[in-house]
């Protein structure tokens, strides 16, 4: 499993953070939250439309709104020169 993640790093996907705010039709006013995190590929997000459409398909909660985030693609380190040394 941790091959196939880090395959599909090195292929562009990278940790998106999905957060649902969502109710329960019995109390509209009173908004809960679920926060799930995936692999997933920008800037389509193939899994989290296919986790909201289950969503919406099978589970009595009502979204009210979905926040996401995400993180940088896999890449190697950046290496910057110093300009001067510095001594103690």
């Amino acid at each position: 499993m941790e091959t196939d993640e880090f395959a599909l790093q090195l292929k562009g996907w990278r940790l998106a953070t999905a957060e649902v705010l969502y109710y329960m039709p019995d109390h509209p006013k009173l908004l809960q939250s679920f926060v799930w995190q995936t692999l997933d590929l920008a800037p389509a997000y193939p899994r989290i439309h296919k986790f909201l459409d289950f969503w919406r398909a099978e589970i009595d909660a009502v979204i009210h709104s979905v926040r996401l985030a995400s993180g940088e693609e896999l890449a190697p380190a950046k290496v910057r020169n110093a300009a001067t040394i510095l001594h103690h």
